[in-house]
């Protein structure tokens, strides 16, 4: 075991790992030279070419041209995300025409500079989009080791005995205690990276480590309550009171999964609900997070006040499920997933029916899920 760890120089510090693919030895060659102080860069002349190298090793960013000969960079974007689907992409255009600029985010590329691209902006965007891969990576790491928790977590399920109440509360509490915890863990390394850089006196990294912290004591605080909950499961609840649903999906959007793009949020914020915010933050963490793991590219959240009822909606674009998979999965205990526990909807059935409210699903296969939730309205 390594007890004595020289301090980290710029001579040992390891530097992040780059890509360029160009066909003109001039360009490529001086976006080569230009990144070269901050990056260990690699070049290819062709797709294929730089194919082979995504292979053979792992890259932090990739500055790929669009305009190539044998397969152009579009093409090559496609053929390079089945390889690889958390390294960042910067696609060069020198023509500058949307619609190239389009295709390009459209195919999963994550940036596009002009050709030639300014100097100052193309070091910020390698720099931008190499902490995002890193990011993007670690956490992929967490999910994997989650999974492989969760398929143990199932195993256990299996040959314990459901009835027991108690038994059943402590599998609950680990399933909803993975997500914070992933975020927790994430954040704490991406933090952890950032405080080594203070010594660079890169003046946004403050604002950053703030930000980071703030998302790691949200997350912190929800795996508390958690187990607070679990402890003293038989407690009434004392604490309920009006919470605005929309603020909350919010909030569980931002610190359980690092404000994904493709959760949308609808209604207002001034719409409030009887019940906890944090067994509300756990309806909303296992809905959002089925869809997401349904391969959902786009889910909504929609809030609507009734006469009688708060209307909450969560639609999603992912796999939907068959007639029968959507009886099982209300009747719980039922997963299409290899290391799901099924516990996820079974779940919100028991915090929803603990608030007085009610849950419809609705899917079809290919075509995606919409989840209906009703919420008892505060009298006036």
């Amino acid at each position: 075991m390594v007890t004595d760890i020289p301090p980290v120089s710029e001579k040992t510090k390891v530097k992040p790992r780059v890509l360029v693919v160009d066909d003109e030895y001039g360009p490529r060659e001086s976006i080569a030279f230009t990144l070269s102080k901050d990056f260990e860069v690699e070049t290819a002349s062709r797709a294929k070419e730089a194919l082979k190298k995504i292979q053979e090793q792992e890259y932090s960013a990739i500055v790929l041209d669009i305009r190539m000969p044998e397969m152009d960079g579009i093409t090559a974007l496609g053929e390079l995300r089945k390889l690889d689907t958390e390294v960042s992409v910067i696609m060069l255009t020198g023509y500058g025409t949307l619609l190239t600029a389009q295709q390009s985010m459209v195919s999963g590329a994550n940036q596009y500079l002009r050709k030639p691209p300014d100097i100052v902006e193309l070091i910020e965007a390698v720099r931008k989009q190499s902490a995002e891969t890193k990011a993007r990576r670690h956490k992929a790491r967490m999910n994997r080791e989650m999974e492989k928790h969760n398929e143990a977590l199932k195993k256990e399920i299996d040959q314990a005995e459901p009835e027991i109440w108690q038994g059943r509360a402590s599998v609950e509490l680990v399933h909803d205690l993975n997500n914070p915890l992933t975020v927790v863990i994430g954040y704490a390394a991406i933090l952890r990276d950032e405080a080594k850089s203070l010594a660079e006196a890169n003046p946004g990294v403050q604002s950053k480590l703030q930000e980071y912290t703030t998302v790691i004591e949200k997350a912190a605080e929800y795996c508390h309550h958690l187990s607070e909950n679990w402890r003293e499961a038989n407690r009434e609840q004392t604490d309920a009171g009006p919470v605005s649903v929309a603020a909350v999906v919010q909030e569980v959007k931002e610190v359980i999964f690092f404000n994904d793009a493709s959760i949308k949020i609808e209604g207002s914020p001034d719409i409030v609900v009887q019940g906890t915010r944090f067994e509300l933050m756990r309806i909303f963490q296992n809905l959002i997070k089925n869809a997401l793991e349904a391969d959902a590219s786009e889910l909504v959240v929609t809030v609507k006040s009734g006469a009688k009822f708060v209307h909450v909606t969560v639609v999603d674009n992912g796999e939907g499920m068959t007639d029968e998979s959507r009886k099982k999965a209300l009747r719980g205990g039922f997963t299409s997933k290899s290391s799901g526990t099924g516990l996820g909807l079974s779940i919100c059935r028991h915090l929803l029916a603990m608030n007085g409210a009610t849950m419809e699903i609705k899917s079809e296969e290919s075509v995606g899920t919409t989840i209906e939730l009703a919420f008892p309205a505060i009298s006036e």
